[in-house]
C-alpha cells in the first residue's frame, strides 16, 4: 500500500511540476459592498455579548489568523480547532478544515451561530445594527431591499473575497524575476517539488483545493479528537481527512495544523515529511524548505487601505 501511495506522489509531482500559480495583482470586487463588509468584519456587535468580532480571530495585518492554538470566543470559551487564515480564502475550494461550508457566504454562518465563537444569529445581528444610521444608509444605497440577513452576509463575503495578498517574492519569481529568491530559497522550492509537497500544495493558493488524510504513511496521533471530514459526512473513510491549508503567508500563521501541534515552520515541515511523505527529516532540507516557505508572504490586501 505504501509503495502505491509513494508512486502516486511521484507521478503527481511530475504532473504538478509547475502547477503553482501567482496571485493576480488585481482582483475584481464591489468596492462599496466590500467596505461595508469591512466595517461589519471589525464590529463586535456581531457577537452575542458585543465582545468578539470576525477580526478577533482573524488578524488581517498579521497572517489572517490569531496565532493562538485555539481561538477564544464569547465568555472566554476556547475552541477546539486552530483558526485558519482568512487571507486568500476566496481561492479555497471549500471552507473550514472539514469543508463544511461550500463558499464564503455559507462560511459566515458558522462562527456567527457557534456558541463557542460568537454565539449569536443573523436575525439578532440585523436587529442590533438596524438602528445604526451608517449601516442603514449604506445598506439602502447598495442593496435595493436594504439591511437584510442575506445582504449582511453578502457584504461580509465581498470583503473577505477582497483579502488577497499578491506579489510575494515567490510570485515575482514565478512571473520571471529569477533574482527574487536566493539560491537557498530556490533549492528549497526544488526540494518542495522533489519530495512531493507540491502534490497537495499547488494551485494559486498553494493548497486549499483538496482534502487529504493527516498521516498518510504513518499514523498521526492528534492532540484533539477532531476527525475532520468525517464530522461532516459520517463516512468512515473520511476520518482524519482535512482540507489542505494554503501555504501563503505561512510564516505568519503559527501554530500549525488543525490541532496546533506544530509550533514552528521547522516542526511543521518535519512532521509533513515524516507522516505525509514517508521521508526521514533531514535538517538541511528542512532548513531550505522553510526558507522557501518564507518567500510566500504577500502584500497587505489593498482593501485595507480603502476608506
Amino acid at each position: 500500500m505504501k509503495s502505491i501511495i509513494l508512486f502516486c506522489l511521484v507521478i503527481n509531482t511530475l504532473i504538478c511540476k509547475e502547477l503553482i500559480l501567482p496571485i493576480k495583482s488585481e482582483v475584481n470586487y464591489n468596492i462599496q459592498k466590500a467596505l461595508l463588509g469591512k466595517k461589519l468584519f471589525f464590529d463586535t456587535r456581531l457577537s452575542k455579548d458585543d465582545t468578539i468580532s470576525c477580526a478577533s480571530c482573524h488578524d488581517i495585518s498579521n497572517g489572517g489568523d490569531d496565532n493562538r492554538d485555539f481561538s477564544i470566543g464569547i465568555n472566554n470559551r476556547k475552541g477546539s480547532v486552530n483558526s485558519p487564515t482568512v487571507l486568500n480564502s476566496k481561492y479555497n475550494f471549500t471552507q473550514f478544515w472539514n469543508g463544511k461550508a461550500r463558499d464564503l457566504k455559507e462560511q459566515i454562518n458558522g462562527p456567527v451561530h457557534n456558541p463557542m465563537e460568537m454565539g449569536s444569529s443573523l436575525d439578532e445581528i440585523v436587529k442590533k445594527i438596524s438602528s445604526d444610521s451608517y449601516y442603514k444608509k449604506q445598506f439602502e444605497l447598495i442593496f435595493k431591499d436594504g439591511l437584510t440577513k442575506t445582504n449582511l452576509v453578502d457584504a461580509l463575503a465581498e470583503f473577505e473575497s477582497a483579502l488577497i495578498t499578491p506579489d510575494s517574492r515567490f510570485d515575482k519569481y514565478l512571473k520571471g524575476d529569477k533574482t527574487a529568491l536566493s539560491k537557498d530559497e530556490i533549492k528549497g522550492y526544488e526540494l518542495f517539488k522533489k519530495n512531493g509537497c507540491i502534490s497537495c500544495h499547488n494551485g494559486v493558493n498553494i493548497g486549499g483545493n483538496l482534502f487529504q488524510k493527516m498521516g498518510i504513511l504513518k499514523e498521526y496521533k492528534s492532540k484533539t479528537n477532531n476527525l475532520g471530514r468525517f464530522n461532516v459526512t459520517k463516512d468512515e473513510e473520511d476520518k482524519n481527512y482535512f482540507k489542505v491549508p494554503t501555504l501563503r503567508n505561512i510564516d505568519k500563521t503559527a501554530p500549525y495544523f488543525h490541532d496546533a501541534s506544530a509550533k514552528t515552520l521547522h516542526d511543521a515541515v518535519s512532521v509533513m515529511m515524516e507522516y505525509q511523505l514517508g521521508i526521514e527529516p533531514n535538517e538541511d532540507e528542512i532548513d531550505k524548505i522553510v526558507k522557501f516557505l518564507k518567500t510566500l508572504d504577500g502584500q497587505t490586501p489593498k482593501i485595507m487601505d480603502e476608506k
